[in-house]
């Protein structure tokens, strides 16, 4: 690059010096020819007009050479420069997506081994009151960032309020239901059992919204009931009231799911932007299930228990609980973020096959006694949930 530049320097150099020394005797002709009859003055020009006119064209064309290499290097500079940029684009978005993925994963998963923690590892009897402290934290915290302005929600008011109630009282049922099986079913099976919602809301779907489903989601459905019924047959750990907790969890979260739908549309019909963001249902159902979580800590008499037990002295204690009000929250910051970065079909597909590592550690952490046969219901259970979320991919494309 450096030494084209250079010859194209020295060209038009001596292409000056030509032109000049022609231009001198073109003039010293004209002057010794002047005195001559006026035929002679004009082949003096007829003389230097070619000459000057041939300058002109080779320095215009030199310049035109030199102009057009210059837009050729331009063209090839900028399209390098395109090609960079699209690169960086496509670099970044797929760093995004899979950073907002592993938070995904991470947040939801150490959700779950938190509560388990919690709740069989300090054998802390009282549900109600860790569901409130975490729901408590998630209000603290989006009221902040929504005082900062870092996100936008919409604000409470008691027409939204009374719209979303039947909506909340589901929700604290649900997150309640899933505390209680926690404690007492290992992670594994709770993982397999929820399964059944999947089951639940399918026939809710097909019987208040009349959505029909092809033969490939009912096949996975099927697959999932098998490997719930084999998974609680061969659970060596097998209790009782934890799997009649978790039957309950699994028809109060498909009601959740139905009822949501329903009452979004009137939601949002009574908001004044006329939308229903995430943030404004993280605050509306945690806020809502504060007094309401009051309320069934003196139903249910924890107030004694808390009251005499030793755990709320240890600041290891207010950590791991303090803790997994943080997680609840950012499953739902991390679930935005990654749903925005990838779509609804990896989401869907990273959602069931989270749930594999998450059922290992689950056995791993906690020392979970299995068997073989076991082992097999729950890996088969897994296995049926991906298939049922490849299914309902494939459904919603052909639809």
């Amino acid at each position: 690059m450096g030494s084209r530049p250079l010859s194209l320097g020295a060209s038009l150099d001596s292409l000056d010096a030509h032109s000049e020394r022609n231009h001198t005797e073109n003039v010293n002709m004209v002057s010794l020819k002047f005195h001559k009859p006026n035929g002679v003055l004009d082949q003096g020009h007829q003389t230097s007009s070619p000459v000057r006119r041939d300058v002109n064209r080779s320095l215009s064309g030199v310049k035109f050479l030199e102009s057009d290499d210059m837009d050729l290097e331009d063209g090839n500079l900028e399209k390098d420069r395109n090609k960079m940029v699209r690169s960086h684009k496509v670099i970044k978005i797929q760093n995004q997506a899979l950073l907002s993925g592993l938070a995904y994963c991470l947040s939801s998963c150490s959700m779950i081994l938190v509560n388990k923690f919690v709740l069989s590892g300090y054998d802390f009897n009282a549900g109600i009151s860790l569901m409130l402290y975490q729901n408590f934290i998630s209000v603290v915290i989006v009221s902040i960032l929504s005082s900062m302005g870092l996100i936008s929600r919409e604000p409470l008011t008691w027409r939204l309020i009374k719209v979303w109630l039947p909506v909340n009282f589901i929700f604290v049922g649900m997150l309640l239901t899933s505390m209680f099986s926690l404690k007492y079913i290992n992670v594994a099976m709770v993982t397999v059992l929820k399964n059944v919602t999947n089951v639940i809301t399918a026939v809710g779907e097909m019987y208040l919204f009349k959505k029909h489903h092809d033969s490939r989601v009912w096949a996975a459905l099927f697959l999932m009931i098998v490997s719930a019924v084999s998974g609680g047959i061969t659970d060596l750990s097998f209790h009782a009231i934890g799997y009649a907790w978790q039957i309950i969890n699994c028809f109060l979260t498909a009601s959740y799911s139905l009822t949501l739908r329903r009452v979004m549309d009137t939601a949002k019909q009574v908001t004044k932007s006329g939308n229903l963001n995430e943030f404004t249902m993280v605050l509306l159902n945690n806020t809502l299930s504060l007094p309401l979580g009051i309320l069934l800590i003196f139903v249910f008499n924890e107030v004694d228990y808390l009251y005499t037990t030793p755990l709320l002295r240890r600041p290891d204690f207010w950590l791991v609980t303090t803790l997994s009000g943080f997680l609840g929250l950012a499953i739902s910051f991390t679930s935005m973020w990654f749903l925005h970065q990838t779509g609804a079909t990896t989401y869907s597909l990273v959602g069931s096959l989270n749930k594999i590592p998450l059922s290992v550690a689950g056995i791993v952490l906690f020392k979970v006694p299995t068997s073989l046969e076991n082992s097999a219901s729950i890996f088969f259970g897994l296995l049926a949930g991906v298939f049922f979320a490849r299914a309902k991919i494939r459904e919603k494309s052909q639809s």
